[in-house]
């Protein structure tokens, strides 16, 4: 079977539609609010490419907590069996991420995104980690964001190092779009 799929994840709201979106040109249906995608969308990328939208996971306003782990096990599941995964997207919230991941580890629990990141890799998917929202994080605090968020994955900073795996990105002005593009090419060939 030939690995022709590219599965986007993330917690609601931090831009997976949007990103979709800039990449590839194409109307896809932006939510104002979280846990508007419900199920994959797939969504025609390069010559013999897909890119599947997934339902975003993690704390969502007006879905109870059963129905949002519904949602993150439908996601699980649906990645363990896509064999014909090449790779993995997963979108974050480059300015949230660390706050969220802290308040999780307060309450002794192991943050949504670094369980998806770790997930992704044990299955040989090799995320990129694009850092979308890049553009409200002031430029001079941007390297200490991406450091942040390389710690927490259990990525040593600085986060240059990282530059194979970390992408600033920012869907709504398209800031690192090139770069983006040219780390998901070298994945595909």
């Amino acid at each position: 079977m030939e690995k022709d799929k590219i599965v986007i994840v993330g917690r609601s709201n931090v831009g997976k539609s949007s990103t979709i979106r800039v990449l590839t040109g194409k109307a896809v249906r932006v939510g104002k609010r979280p846990g508007v995608t419900l199920k994959p969308n797939i969504i025609p990328y390069k010559v013999g490419k897909t890119l599947v939208d997934m339902p975003g996971f993690g704390f969502m306003s007006g879905v109870s907590k059963e129905g949002q782990e519904k949602i993150k096990d439908f996601v699980i599941h649906y990645i363990e069996k896509a064999q014909d995964a090449l790779f993995a997207l997963q979108i974050i919230d480059a300015g949230a991420f660390a706050q969220i991941a802290r308040r999780w580890e307060s309450r002794g629990q192991i943050p949504v995104d670094i369980e998806m990141f770790d997930f992704l890799n044990e299955l040989g998917l090799n995320p990129l980690v694009v850092a979308n929202k890049i553009d409200k994080i002031k430029k001079d605090e941007r390297d200490v964001a991406l450091d942040e968020i390389c710690d927490f994955l259990g990525l040593a900073p600085p986060w240059q190092k990282w530059e194979d795996i970390i992408v600033p990105f920012s869907a709504k002005t398209g800031e690192g779009l090139v770069e983006l593009k040219r780390k998901m090419n070298q994945k595909m060939y």
